[in-house]
Order: C-alpha cells, then sequence, then structure tokens
C-alpha cells in the first residue's frame, strides 16, 4: 500500500533540499523557489506548454554532455525572472559546487536550469520583478525541513483559474521503499476546480485522509462562482519538480518528467495551452539502490529477470505522476487570498464548514 512520507512533501526524498524567498512589501508580489540535491543528482525536463521561459534545459536532454545538476531554479517574473538563476549560480560557486571545467576546484560552472511563470503587475507592480539576489536568497535559505507551501516562492503572485494560486507539494512511499516527491508552482489558465460541484479535481487522488474534512460546495457558492466577472486570458504556467530516491538514468528521468503531466492533467483543465509555459522537471538522487528485482512481484509471463526493473519503474513514475496532482491539490488548499484574487477557500467557504 502506497503512504505519504513522514512530511509529505518532496523534502521526503533524500537528498533534497529546497529555500524559498519572497517580497510582498512596496507593490512587490513575487517570489523564488530553488531546489538543491545531492551532487550526482540526474536530471532532466519534458515542456509541454506552448509559452516556455526557460534557461539550460537544453543540456537536459538524454543526447546531450551532462547528466547532473546542482541546482533547478523556479521563479515569478516571467523572462526577468531567469536572472534569479545568476544568484543561484553565485551561491553554488561560493560552496565549489559545479561541472568541473578545468584542473583547479574554482574551475567549475554550477548547472542550473530554471523556469519561469508569468505574474508581472499581479497584484504588484510590472517593474517589481525577481533578479539575482532572489535566487541567491532562496539558495541560502535551503533546508530539508518541511517546505512551506501556499503564497511563497516562485507562488508568491501564481494564480489558478481565476483564483490565488501557490506553491504545493506530496510525497509518497511505495511498497517496495522508494520514496518519490513533487514540488508545484500553480499558476494555471486551467481551473482546478470542477464548475458543477465546486470539487478540486485532484482531490480523488489523495491517499489515505489526505484530504478528509473537504464537503460539499452550496449553490450559493457554485453561483457566485459560475457568476464571476471574466477576466482577460492570462499568460500562465504551471512548473513541477518531482524527484526520486533511486538511481536513474537521465533517459528515464525524461520519462518521469514526461508522465508527470499526466499529474497537472488530471488536477488542471485546461492544461498544455499555447500560452502556458508549463514543464516538468526531474531528479533522481540516488541516495538508495534501486530495488533488488528478485524481491519484486512481475506480471505473468515476464520471463526475463531485467523486466522486473521495467515495471518497477513504472510503479515510480505512476507514484510520481500523482504526487504532481495531490501537491497541486495542495498549492490551491494552502493559497490565501491577495487583493483581488481570492483563495479557494474564500471561493468556497461552505467546502470547509
Amino acid at each position: 500500500m502506497i503512504v505519504t512520507g513522514a512530511r509529505n512533501d518532496i523534502t521526503d526524498v533524500a537528498g533534497i533540499a529546497v529555500g524559498q524567498f519572497q517580497r510582498t512589501d512596496d507593490l512587490w508580489l513575487s517570489g523564488t523557489t530553488v531546489v538543491v540535491p545531492r551532487e550526482g543528482t540526474v536530471a532532466s525536463v519534458d515542456v509541454r506548454g506552448g509559452g516556455p521561459g526557460t534557461r539550460e534545459t537544453d543540456c537536459l536532454e538524454p543526447t546531450t554532455m551532462v547528466s547532473s545538476v546542482d541546482a533547478i531554479c523556479l521563479s515569478g517574473g516571467s523572462a526577468y525572472g531567469l536572472d534569479t538563476a545568476a544568484g543561484v549560480v553565485r551561491w553554488l560557486v561560493e560552496r565549489q559546487r559545479g561541472f568541473s571545467v578545468g584542473p583547479d576546484d574554482h574551475h567549475i560552472v554550477p548547472i542550473v536550469p530554471t523556469a519561469v511563470l508569468f505574474d508581472l503587475g499581479v497584484g504588484g507592480k510590472f517593474q517589481r520583478q525577481p533578479d539575482a539576489s532572489f535566487g541567491y536568497a532562496a539558495a541560502q535559505a535551503v533546508s530539508t525541513d518541511a517546505v512551506r507551501q501556499g503564497v511563497v516562492g516562485a507562488g508568491t503572485g501564481a494564480r489558478s483559474g481565476g483564483m490565488k494560486g501557490g506553491i504545493g507539494s506530496a510525497s509518497a512511499v511505495l511498497d517496495n521503499g522508494v520514496t518519490v516527491g513533487c514540488i508545484v508552482a500553480v499558476n494555471s489558465a486551467g481551473s482546478p476546480v470542477d464548475p458543477r460541484t465546486g470539487e478540486l479535481w485532484g482531490v480523488r487522488y489523495g491517499i489515505g485522509d489526505e484530504f478528509g474534512g473537504l464537503g460539499t460546495a452550496s449553490a450559493a457558492d457554485l453561483e457566485a462562482w459560475a457568476n464571476r466577472p471574466t477576466d482577460p486570458p492570462p499568460l500562465n504556467t504551471t512548473l513541477a519538480i518531482v524527484a526520486v530516491d533511486v538511481p536513474l538514468t537521465k533517459t528515464e528521468c525524461k520519462r518521469l518528467a514526461a508522465i508527470g503531466h499526466d499529474g497537472m492533467a488530471r488536477a488542471i483543465n485546461p492544461i498544455h495551452q499555447y500560452t502556458d509555459g508549463d514543464l516538468v522537471f526531474a531528479l533522481a538522487t540516488g541516495e538508495r539502490e534501486f530495488p533488488d528485482p528478485a524481491t519484486t512481484n512481475v506480471p505473468k509471463g515476464a520471463i526475463q529477470s531485467g523486466n522486473a526493473r521495467v515495471y518497477q519503474l513504472n510503479e515510480i513514475f505512476n507514484a510520481a505522476s500523482e504526487c504532481v496532482t495531490r501537491a497541486i491539490v495542495h498549492a490551491v488548499l494552502h493559497a490565501t487570498s491577495v487583493g483581488q484574487w481570492r483563495s479557494y477557500r474564500d471561493t468556497f467557504p461552505s467546502v470547509f464548514s
């Protein structure tokens, strides 16, 4: 039986640390989230949105030279927010961590793939854009403590289908002991809410009583939601990082990232639009050995023992995909109202009564 990790967030995956920084003062409403994995962590990425804003994602393709990353950076600020990566790079250089390009310890280039979401002028001033100082501050804050969720980090200025978005996280521990986890910045044009019932699309994928206590939306709340003012079509993006604690190849990480998008599709409708920048990063820390195939049941007819890895990968990938779904739900549930952007809790108070 699959259960959640101790914290039910991405730091349950051994070798993963998370740091966040945001500003909400002086007409600011934006921030940055940084994930720093153990050295040697293999990574890849899958981009599905039609309007991505990225840095160094090409190096994560299986056909390219670099296989491991030093950090992953998610930020608000649209293309301006790509500057945050420079702060993360500086922080890593101070710790002499990076891809070796010469004989001396300081001959390094930190690998920091980065993705951004659009929050310019949303509750703040358009010119308030995250820069390298945001990335440095988020990296300075990295820890393996429980992840702060809601209106923090890259989710500070995020929206989700006309409501407040934010940061969410979730984890799962499989029967074979493998731990998978996810962190998301939910800034979706599509809605996380079923308009017929007010239920969050992804709630049904909760583990145990993870989302227990949620009731049914009242007719009044549903009517108010249906008759809300219509906003102009937003430029939006949902960003996710999924992680596992076993070693995977770069190609397997690519597949893990691709399947992570299924988790987005379960929780947000519509998804992957032409104006979205939706993407999923995948990390494999290799902190524990891959489960022994001999101890794993495989379907009847699996003649070669090596096939056991394939079936275990399927289980890992599917659990990671559902972690994405669950993390999106947590992001929406943890979000709080900011200005005109009302949270799910304030939009559907009857669900929580």
